[in-house]
């Protein structure tokens, strides 16, 4: 009997990775928080980004502080606020975690850097 328990949680121990699922770009982003560079206009801008898990998010922009709501589109997120009232989806790339930097396209500011808060 001890040998069949033992045998058990052996099994259990080595599968437990199959069953934890990594997460996704836009997990780690909606969780964690970025900081957004951008360079709008030539002024440089740094922009925290914070998520709240009901789908709302803030920033704060030239000590102006913005709010919205955000949704996942497959691998798109998707942003809507006050400053911006149509919606507009960015493509994130797959497989970046916590302290990583790349770059995406943003409608209005053009390229711009984000890092993923740690």
């Amino acid at each position: 009997m001890k040998t069949a328990i033992t045998l058990a949680a052996v099994a259990l121990a080595l599968a437990a990775p199959a069953f934890a699922q990594d997460k996704s770009t836009l997990d780690y982003v909606t969780t964690k928080g970025t900081v957004i560079k951008a360079n709008a206009q030539g002024t440089d801008l740094e922009l925290p980004m914070a998520y709240k898990a009901d789908g709302t998010y803030t920033t704060s922009a030239m000590g102006q502080e913005i709010s919205g709501k955000w949704r996942i589109d497959g691998d798109k997120l998707c942003t809507v606020n006050s400053m911006s009232p149509s919606e507009s989806c960015i493509a994130y790339p797959a497989g970046k975690k916590p302290g990583d930097e790349f770059k995406v396209t943003n409608p209005m500011l053009g390229e711009v850097s984000v890092t993923i808060n740690k």
